[in-house]
């Protein structure tokens, strides 16, 4: 489970291993493509320090794998990786990259297997064979199928490296069926991994974990996984309206109420009381006439609550306040989802100034990792995401580490 995470191999701990190795390097290239042409090339360059330590290291060829988009096992054309192609040979100072336009079969594994010195090729769209995913239709595929695709990917290289973190949590062949003797972390992979196991194995306390969303039901595992680990909790986004309406009674208008949810908000509270975990929720809140950018809005308190026909879109100055005397007193922070509707600019203000106070507590020391998704998205949209110890590049992967899952990308990697 979660304690192995830091026993994973590296490439670090393989350098003795790589001269002269061909690598099968599984990354994450599902990018945006438009018009045959990709608009976003960060995961593309985020590859570029593995592909770099690999050819440093004198590694015979690297033979780069991905998925792109929901092709559903079909081959078509809009998924194609080719423009991917592309634009990593212009990331590697113009570098050739060959382009493969199938990733299993005898063709491919032909110029696999003789390719020469210094080759870097990337395969085709793994998700144009339904065997990557093992469902075709919402029909599982046919067994022999599945370990002819893999024995098929498994010929491809010597060494298999995955850096596709964000794929992490699928069980998918090319993350847990490829049968080389060492299946080792790249480096994005590796960062992910000590950084969650430096927060989740070995925290420095006081532990902190900052808790948005819409939906209590949606956060039970992730609520019930961290009673166990953290020291505090501060619960804010739509998720908090719920807790307040059971717990204070608090009017919350016609803000996010969640019926399943409400009904295990004592259970929660009985369990962070049991354990001595100290919970905190927003004190105020910017509540407008409707849901909409634009809407009229006025800050209330918990005393007013919220009134009939408005709803609570952010959280107010007090909580920003409150949040930062929270913060400044933890060594170890976590945080996974906004605090209001950040989509919404005028709604924004509670989540950027949140963000500011964790980056301020990153200066002192703390380690502050943020868990991926609708956060770190924010984070990179308001150039704030230099702030922070780590943030993650897999929001269901690093969702499903801190509710406690085992990753199958992770599991099916060589042990130290």
């Amino acid at each position: 489970m979660v304690s192995s995470l830091s026993s994973k191999l590296g490439l670090a701990d393989i350098t003795d291993k790589l001269p002269g190795s061909r690598i099968l390097l599984r990354v994450d290239f599902n990018v945006p493509i438009k018009d045959g042409s990709v608009r976003d090339c960060t995961r593309i360059k985020a590859t570029i320090p593995t592909i770099q330590f690999l050819l440093n290291h004198g590694v015979h060829s690297i033979v780069l794998m991905s998925h792109l988009g929901r092709p559903n096992g079909e081959r078509v054309e809009k998924y194609s990786l080719r423009p991917v192609a592309a634009e990593l040979s212009k990331a590697l100072d113009n570098r050739k990259v060959d382009f493969l336009d199938d990733c299993v079969g005898p063709a491919v594994e032909k110029f696999c297997q003789e390719a020469p010195f210094g080759t870097i090729a990337l395969l085709e769209n793994l998700r144009f064979h339904a065997a990557e995913e093992g469902v075709k239709d919402k029909v599982n595929v046919d067994g022999k199928e599945i370990e002819d695709f893999r024995n098929s990917l498994s010929k491809l290289g010597d060494i298999y490296v995955n850096d596709a973190f964000g794929t992490a949590h699928r069980a998918h062949s090319s993350m847990v069926g490829i049968d080389t003797p060492l299946k080792v972390a790249g480096l994005l992979m590796k960062k992910e991994l000590d950084y969650f196991a430096k927060v989740l194995e070995t925290p420095r306390r006081p532990f902190l974990s900052i808790l948005g969303g819409a939906k209590v039901s949606d956060k039970i595992q992730l609520i019930e996984s961290l009673l166990e680990k953290v020291d505090v909790i501060f619960i804010g986004g739509g998720m908090a309206y719920t807790f307040k309406k059971v717990l204070h009674d608090m009017p919350i208008g016609k803000s996010l109420y969640d019926a399943p949810g409400a009904a295990i908000v004592p259970d929660i509270m009985a369990k962070a009381k049991e354990r001595g975990v100290k919970v905190y929720f927003p004190v105020d809140y910017k509540a407008a006439a409707n849901f909409s950018n634009d809407a009229p809005f006025k800050l209330v308190t918990d005393e007013e609550g919220i009134p009939d026909g408005w709803e609570g879109l952010d959280c107010g100055p007090k909580t920003t306040e409150l949040l930062k005397s929270i913060v400044d007193g933890c060594q170890t922070i976590v945080w996974n989802g906004p605090l209001g509707v950040f989509e919404f600019s005028n709604f924004a203000e509670g989540s950027v100034s949140a963000l500011d106070i964790v980056g301020e507590a990153t200066k002192r020391g703390t380690i502050t990792v943020i868990g991926g998704g609708d956060t770190a998205s924010l984070a990179e949209q308001t150039g704030r995401s230099h702030l922070f110890s780590h943030m993650s590049t897999g929001g269901g992967a690093s969702l499903e580490l801190l509710e406690g899952k085992i990753l199958p990308g992770v599991a099916a990697l060589s042990t130290k």
